[in-house]
């Protein structure tokens, strides 16, 4: 579709699997290993921003999104997915997927690091950004 990509994530080892994939597809992405807020300051822009499976492993949200925000270009959007901090969350995330079918590895995520969607609104709307739309997803 004629789309510039750009990947970024703050572990370097996550960014070498990632260029890893992209080569066995035959895509090309511009990975990164940094930080949203280091994009941010140094002045990068995008028309889209996704940030999935994300906000529940930063240090600060509300800064985190901020800087995603700045980020944006006029007109831009950003999607954010999570792992609402729910008990069935825990039962399924963290407990059946890191413990027991031991998909991702063990403390991949922290139930109090799980963002409710009031959580997530509070915090968007402190960066200044509108919800268009939430939709929730459940696995069965």
């Amino acid at each position: 579709l004629g789309a510039e990509v750009v990947g970024a994530d703050a572990s370097a080892t996550n960014i070498e699997v990632a260029r890893l994939h992209a080569a066995e597809v035959g895509v090309t992405v511009d990975y990164r290993a940094t930080t949203a807020e280091d994009l941010a300051d140094a002045g990068e822009k995008f028309d889209v921003i996704l940030n999935m499976e994300v906000v529940e492993h930063v240090a600060d949200i509300d800064l985190f999104l901020a800087k995603c925000g700045a980020m944006l270009k006029p007109g831009g959007i950003m999607f954010v997915a999570t792992i609402n901090r729910t008990l069935k969350a825990l039962g399924l995330a963290i407990i059946g997927a890191e413990y027991v079918l031991r998909w991702l590895p063990r403390g991949t995520h922290q139930f109090g690091k799980l963002v409710r969607p009031d959580e997530l609104e509070k915090a968007l709307a402190g960066a200044g950004l509108t919800i268009i739309d939430r939709t929730g997803v459940t696995y069965n």
